[in-house]
């Protein structure tokens, strides 16, 4: 029986990108939906060659798809490729294909659930006892910031448009300010780690081989400014300020959370308030504000 061409295509697609391999993907719902044949007559529609069985030939392209896809998680993680090893990262990446197969026409969206993934398969027994920070949480801290850094390169920017400068503020009256709402950048985000991998991240970036952390709360806020991501360190008082602020409270809500987290006098708050908002505007942090009616 011949088939048609952009059956064969689909049919081949179904195969050879199967997560359990050559053999389920022949005989999954979607291969036969397309062309009806079990292992047994897959010479129906792939011929062997004299070396090669036809599940084999299949096998060549199964196995070159995955290679590529391994690649390109590769890509997307080169600090946790450094730290794990690249055979242990593959391993680790591979698992990930199998559970989250790529269904996107693109690459892009390849490595969005890399760190859930790392997340579900953590380890919560034997060498960890339930809900210590350990290695793993290197893991999957790592693989976080790596993924947001890309999605922060390649998402919407704010380059071509103005940005509240540090003068905006300043031009608040200051009985008005408690209840102003600043609306971030769209590329603005805030992360939460239980290692110093921003730090870990920028020795690598240096051409550096550093050693794994120990455990230390680490808060960093990323965005993009003139198509160059840039990464800030936080103390806890910042980033209950900022999460806040970009949750859409009121300055004055926020500020009552960072004084919350914040452990010096109020004096040094409010010093500590006027430097911070000067620096976030400087850096590019806010889009506009919005004055109470």
């Amino acid at each position: 029986m011949s088939h048609r061409l952009d059956e064969i295509q689909r049919w081949m697609q179904a195969v050879i990108t199967h997560a359990g391999g050559i053999v389920p993907g022949i005989e999954s719902p979607q291969a036969r939906g397309e062309i009806d044949v079990d292992t047994a007559r897959v010479e129906e529609v792939i011929a062997r060659s004299e070396a090669l069985s036809s599940v084999e030939r299949l096998g060549v392209y199964g196995n070159a798809y995955f290679a590529r896809l391994l690649e390109c998680m590769g890509e997307s993680f080169p600090c946790l490729v450094q730290a794990l090893g690249e055979e242990t990262f593959d391993e680790f990446a591979f698992g990930y294909l199998q559970t989250y197969p790529s269904t996107s026409y693109t690459l892009n969206h390849l490595a969005d659930r890399f760190p859930d993934y790392l997340r579900e398969t953590r380890p919560d027994t034997g060498e960890l006892g339930g809900g210590e920070v350990g290695w793993p949480d290197f893991i999957i801290d790592l693989a976080t910031l790596e993924l947001t850094f890309e999605k922060v390169f390649d998402g919407p920017g704010f380059e071509h448009a103005s940005i509240l400068e540090a003068d905006d503020l300043a031009a608040v009256a200051p009985e008005v300010w408690p209840q102003v709402r600043l609306r971030p950048v769209p590329c603005l985000r805030l992360l939460a780690f239980h290692f110093p991998v921003n730090a870990y991240f920028t020795a690598f970036r240096r051409e550096e081989e550093p050693e794994i952390p120990g455990p230390h709360r680490e808060f960093v806020a990323i965005t993009r400014r003139d198509y160059v991501v840039r990464r800030f360190n936080l103390s806890p008082a910042q980033f209950a300020l900022l999460g806040k602020l970009i949750e859409g409270a009121q300055v004055g809500e926020a500020i009552e959370a960072a004084a919350e987290a914040f452990t010096g006098t109020v004096e040094e708050l409010a010093d500590g308030l006027r430097q911070w908002f000067g620096e976030w505007a400087a850096a590019g942090f806010f889009e506009s504000l919005e004055l109470p009616d």
